[in-house]
């Protein structure tokens, strides 16, 4: 698979793609760089609104607002007046910790999780913010909340913790959003590097960012096997969605934190936004659904 240069920029710590089907548009996150950018791939534009804090995710809600997980929890935030409303702060107690990671589920809720800031203490929780605004606590204890994918089924969860190196998986169910029965669905090798998000195709098939070997991966959730893999120039790989008219475009963030004067000097696109076109497609972005 070809690798292209999607918009070439100096993305600190780029993550959290999200596509807009109705627009057209990705949206993703500079997290260290406090931003949201908005890719138009069809003149290559690439606008950026500056949020103030530390930005993880972002996703589209039913009303064509944005809402996002940042360092201080959940937030709506409009485009167009760029006018950012808070929802709710669950770790608001936690200042040392930041929202990272956010999917919406089947449902319309809004999942994200946290992790720390400097450290990687089991400190994390991951949160789903529902269709009535109230929060709850999913699980406890990580340490990098990252990737999330429902399967085709809308029976079962998967789930990163990125330095436990394990895709686990869960049972869920759609309509309360419960999720049970946690296991390890596979583990994610050493030579893909760490497993940071995620994203899943028509197939079922899981495509994993692997953060520090500069290589995104193709895997069969109930085999654990490996499909495919492809090398980008770019060191950290953080995560990646299906978008394009016909979601047969991948679109994959990269990070240039982390890496040393040498590094970024051997490979100057990372911090970029790259895509490739897999010979499989991918779903439309679930919408965050609220009923106030």
């Amino acid at each position: 698979m070809q690798v292209n240069v999607a918009y070439e920029i100096k993305a600190l710590l780029g993550e959290g793609p999200c596509w807009d089907e109705s627009k057209h548009v990705l949206y993703w996150t500079d997290i260290t760089g406090r931003v949201i950018h908005r890719f138009d791939p069809k003149i290559r534009q690439n606008d950026t609104f500056e949020i103030g804090q530390l930005v993880g995710a972002v996703v589209i809600a039913e009303d064509g607002r944005l809402v996002l997980a940042t360092e201080h929890g959940f937030h709506f935030y409009d485009m167009e007046t760029e006018e950012i409303t808070a929802i709710q702060d669950p770790e608001a107690d936690i200042p040392e910790n930041r929202f990272n990671d956010g999917k919406v589920d089947p449902a319309g809720r809004f999942w994200a999780g946290t992790m720390q800031k400097h450290n990687n203490e089991p400190e994390g929780s991951l949160y789903c913010l529902d269709n009535t605004l109230e929060v709850e606590t999913k699980l406890s204890e990580l340490r990098t909340s990252n990737g999330m994918a429902w399967d085709m089924s809308n029976h079962q969860m998967y789930f990163i913790d990125t330095p436990t190196r394990n895709i686990y998986v869960f049972d869920y169910v759609l309509e309360t959003g419960t999720i049970k029965n946690q296991r390890v669905a596979f583990r994610f090798p050493k030579d893909y590097g760490f497993p940071d998000g995620m994203t899943i195709d028509a197939e079922g098939m899981l495509w994993i960012a692997g953060w520090g070997k500069g290589k995104i991966s193709k895997w069969n959730p109930e085999t654990g096997e490996a499909l495919s893999s492809v090398g980008l120039p770019a060191q950290n790989i953080t995560s990646c969605t299906f978008g394009g008219k016909e979601f047969d475009t991948l679109y994959i963030t990269t990070a240039r934190e982390g890496m040393t004067d040498g590094e970024l000097e051997e490979l100057p696109l990372s911090g970029s936004l790259f895509s490739i076109q897999p010979e499989v497609k991918g779903l439309p972005a679930n919408r965050f659904k609220s009923n106030v």
